[in-house]
């Protein structure tokens, strides 16, 4: 568990899913529910947290155990998100709705932030948005559609007000000079970070 990590969690209110409650302990937090169909939680974990406030849904339902935790965190009156292990883990799919679900939220007025703990994102729309980023770390910019007039200050190869088109590898592994600033003039993408990756320095 990074101390990035840690800090994000500081002073929040905590929601898991299924089995991302195992982290809990190494975060030193207590949720105040748990969700999900509870099919990758071990039966040692269940439990140790017996005392925690479930919300159980089917295996067979219509959203992912991450999703069912947002709509939770939302209805309680949440107005940022933490999305822990949000990149991590073996399923591909659940990372890219992941991400999806990020632009929605942020399109939204959600503050939405991703976290793995080795690799943060964050969602990138029209505006700005700056990031305390560790000198020499590495960081891409993915379009998640063709971005037009974007502009990165505070890393190694700047852009002005630079179009990328949809699928262009043009902003993958940039470097952190600092804090760096994105503004974006249109278009809708996903900055992804590596704040203990220091091999660009």
């Amino acid at each position: 568990m990074t101390d990035r990590v840690r800090q994000a969690v500081k002073g929040t209110r905590v929601i898991a899913a299924d089995g991302g409650m195992r982290h809990a302990e190494a975060l030193g937090v207590i949720p105040e529910l748990w969700v999900g169909d509870f099919d990758s939680s071990a039966s040692g974990l269940l439990e140790h947290w017996r005392k925690v406030e479930r919300q159980p849904y089917p295996p067979q339902k219509a959203a992912t155990d991450g999703e069912i935790a947002v709509s939770v965190a939302l209805e309680r009156g949440a107005r940022g998100l933490r999305l822990l292990g949000a990149l991590g883990g073996e399923r591909s799919d659940h990372a890219l709705q992941h991400f999806m679900q990020a632009v929605q939220l942020a399109g939204a007025g959600i503050e939405t932030h991703l976290s793995s703990g080795a690799e943060e994102a964050w969602p990138l729309l029209p505006g700005r948005l700056d990031l305390d980023l560790p000198s020499g770390s590495l960081f891409s910019v993915v379009g998640l559609t063709e971005l037009a007039g974007l502009s990165i200050d505070g890393a190694r190869y700047p852009l002005r007000d630079f179009n990328l088109p949809f699928g262009s590898s043009r902003t993958i592994s940039n470097v952190a000079e600092g804090p760096v600033r994105l503004t974006l003039r249109s278009g809708q993408g996903m900055l992804l970070a590596r704040p203990y990756d220091l091999t660009g320095a």
